[in-house]
């Protein structure tokens, strides 16, 4: 396949110039297995097909091939699981074609419905759509499939993992029974293949030749910190990294949106990308972060499937995605076409089990391993940045006597003039580096000033000392972030805030760690002050530190009585026991056994088993 090239796949010379338009050089394997046969033959096709190997191009070439005229109906439908994948596909279809036809129209939620209608009514040739916008036109009788030549399911097994069967089944029953059936998958579950046995009929498979897998060109880096200072763990990784381009990847909407709020106040050019962004907000978020106008999107994994992005430097998982698909999905949106990446996870001691699973799971997928990094001090990174800002201002000087060297004298002395005299004037009674030193650091203090650091703990220092485990009903609802729980305890038990630990924030409630004295104080508290929010001690492990410490102080006063009474603990213990023999011998010298009495009441004893108390 290695000579192949695209005028060897059947391609017309009107085809063959807009693939030279775009750039394509040689067909990526799946492209060699399909457009021959979608061009030649007329068999049903299944292609699996990884996301990045052009398989786009693989349907897209012979449909601008094939359809080049208007016959007055719908004549081929292209199923997507996202509205961003339906865009993608309709624009990259449209860059292929030069002439008029195929019209193209893009259905999907989210946007107007009215504009979509408008498009359809005007006659288009190929519909890309997600399954449920796609329904809505077949029901309100704008969209007819009755004539299509080709149905197309791209993604197919992601829109089974998203639900979309029902749907896909009944479009497949307004559809042309005669029609052409492509399907797209990067794997080959059952599901896939029972609804090829029930709306295929016969059917060809092609999957490219398999390989020897290589390692993936993302390396994966690690680092364990706790919950409330992710975000300047962030910053920090942020501000290493040359050209930081990057996806953030959170588990929920308002994590997004906390993360990006504060990137934003530290001047970050940021965007959260998430289920509850209305459309049209979302293009305009995509545009700017493809034209790198933004260079950090905040998302979920919902609100990022489809994004199909070159160039990124960076993927970062906020918190440790759920499952190992998850995972390798994630990162490997860097690492591609040959250039290096970085994927970085944020992992809270208490996930280091779950870690080490998603390590070894990540390793068969991947063939790279999850490797452990120490965050960089505050000093670290103020020294990596000044370096890469000397390293610009070096080259900006040197652009800029390349750019007057070739300027007119006139303008030259004009620009110069201007600056020399402020320069002149500045400096008259002062030492001239005294005055450069005082100008880079107007321009550039902000950005190396120390304070703009917040503080990462060492994990030894968290690890000192008993903590206690507690339920507090304070949540998400009541405007909480994790940031603002340690501030809270911090101040309510004039802690400093590194002390409040593994904060694990929900909707209606937080767990959450605290020295263990200052979480019984505040037990003690919260049973007084009403105002106090309600709280429990939640784990089993707080359970046992707090029995151990019951038991420490019970046998402390124990040991205090002995001492004052001038005897040793053990002593005490020897005595207690002797006392019990005797009273027990003396019982049974009066006679007394234990049994009822004729005319008397039953015996009862105090005794009762650990069951018993508990069934009470």
């Amino acid at each position: 396949m290695e000579n192949i090239s695209f005028e060897d796949l059947c391609l017309d010379e009107a085809t063959l110039k807009a693939v030279e338009k775009k750039g394509f050089e040689t067909p990526s394997p799946i492209q060699i297995l399909a457009i021959p046969r979608l061009l030649n033959g007329d068999a049903n096709l299944i292609a699996k097909a990884r996301t990045g190997t052009g398989k786009t191009a693989a349907f897209g070439l012979p449909l601008v091939q094939k359809i080049r005229e208007d016959k007055g109906f719908t004549q081929a439908l292209i199923l997507t699981p996202t509205r961003e994948l339906c865009l993608q596909v309709c624009k990259e279809i449209q860059s292929f074609s030069s002439d008029n036809f195929p019209r193209m129209a893009a259905v999907y939620g989210g946007q107007s419905m009215g504009e979509q209608i408008r498009a359809l009514k005007k006659g288009v040739e190929i519909v890309v759509g997600t399954p449920g916008r796609v329904k809505d036109h077949i029901e309100r009788g704008t969209l007819k499939l009755e004539n299509i030549s080709y149905f197309i399911l791209d993604e197919a097994d992601e829109m089974l993992d998203m639900g979309f069967i029902e749907d896909i089944e009944e479009i497949f029953g307004h559809a042309n029974p005669e029609s052409r059936v492509l399907l797209f998958s990067a794997t080959m579950p059952p599901q896939i293949l029972k609804i090829a046995s029930e709306f295929m009929g016969e059917y060809e498979i092609i999957e490219e030749e398999k390989r020897p897998e290589e390692p993936l060109l993302t390396e994966q880096r690690y680092w364990v910190v706790r919950e409330n200072e992710k975000i300047e763990a962030l910053v920090r990784l942020i501000d290493i990294s040359p050209d930081f381009y990057g996806l953030v990847f959170t588990q929920t909407k308002v994590d997004a949106d906390s993360v990006c709020k504060q990137l934003d106040e530290k001047g970050y050019e940021v965007a959260a990308l998430h289920g509850d962004i209305p459309q049209n907000q979302r293009e305009k978020i995509l545009y700017r972060f493809r034209n790198k106008k933004t260079r950090i999107l905040v998302a979920t994994d919902v609100a990022a499937r489809g994004i199909d992005i070159e160039g990124l430097t960076h993927v970062v998982n906020y918190a440790l995605p759920f499952d190992v698909p998850t995972y390798v999905h994630r990162i490997g949106r860097t690492g591609r076409a040959g250039a290096k990446g970085l994927a970085f996870t944020f992992v809270r001691p208490e996930e280091r089990r779950k870690l080490e699973f998603i390590k070894q799971a990540a390793f068969k997928s991947t063939k790279g391993k999850l490797t452990e990094e120490q965050i960089p001090s505050v000093n670290e990174v103020l020294k990596i940045k000044e370096k890469k800002l000397f390293e610009q201002m070096q080259n900006q000087l040197s652009l800029l006597n390349e750019d007057l060297s070739d300027e007119s004298e006139n303008q030259k002395s004009k620009e110069n003039s201007t600056f020399e005299k402020m320069a002149q004037i500045l400096c008259e009674e002062r030492n001239p580096m005294e005055v450069l030193s005082e100008v880079l650091a107007l321009s550039y203090g902000k950005s190396l000033d120390p304070s703009r650091y917040g503080e990462i703990t060492p994990l030894k220092v968290f690890n000192q000392g008993r903590q206690i485990r507690l339920y507090v009903q304070l949540g998400r609802k009541d405007g909480y972030s994790p940031k603002d729980i340690a501030n809270y305890f911090s101040k309510l038990l004039k802690i400093p805030q590194r002390m409040v630990d593994r904060i694990d924030l929900s909707e209606k409630f937080v767990l959450v760690s605290l020295p263990y004295q200052a979480g019984m104080d505040l037990l003690a508290r919260a049973k007084k002050d009403k105002s106090l929010p309600s709280m429990h001690i939640d784990s089993k492990e707080s359970q046992a530190i707090y029995k151990s410490e019951k038991e420490r102080s019970r046998r402390g006063r124990f040991e205090d009585s002995s001492r004052r009474s001038g005897r040793k603990s053990g002593d005490s213990y020897k005595d207690g026991r002797k006392s019990k023999r005797e009273k027990s011998e003396g019982k049974k010298k009066s006679g007394f056994t234990g049994k009822r009495e004729s005319g008397s009441k039953p015996i009862h004893t105090s005794k009762t088993s650990n069951a018993s108390l508990y069934k009470k």
